[in-house]
């Protein structure tokens, strides 16, 4: 997948950059999987749509271990080749 988007940051207004590597949907809710490089090690970050319009769609960063575990094994099995780490 790998397309590039740009989010801006709510607390600093700046536009951030990351690669979208993958997305799924589990118990209705939407996530992807994001990281700052389109290859080679880096962080990745579970993002979850909160909430979507028209033109607009808003993401948070997943924080809760349960759910980061559960979306985290989802996006293991469709990356076959990505280490989670």
């Amino acid at each position: 997948m790998e397309e590039k988007i740009t989010f801006i940051d709510p607390e600093t207004n700046e536009e951030v950059e990351f690669y979208c590597l993958e997305q799924t949907t589990l118990n209705g809710s939407n996530y992807i999987l994001v990281t700052s490089e389109p290859e080679g090690d880096s962080d990745a970050y579970i993002l979850k749509e909160t909430s979507s319009d028209d033109d607009e769609v808003t993401y948070s960063m997943v924080e809760d271990d349960v759910e980061i575990n559960a979306v985290g094994k989802v996006f293991a099995e469709l990356l076959e080749d990505v280490d989670f780490e």
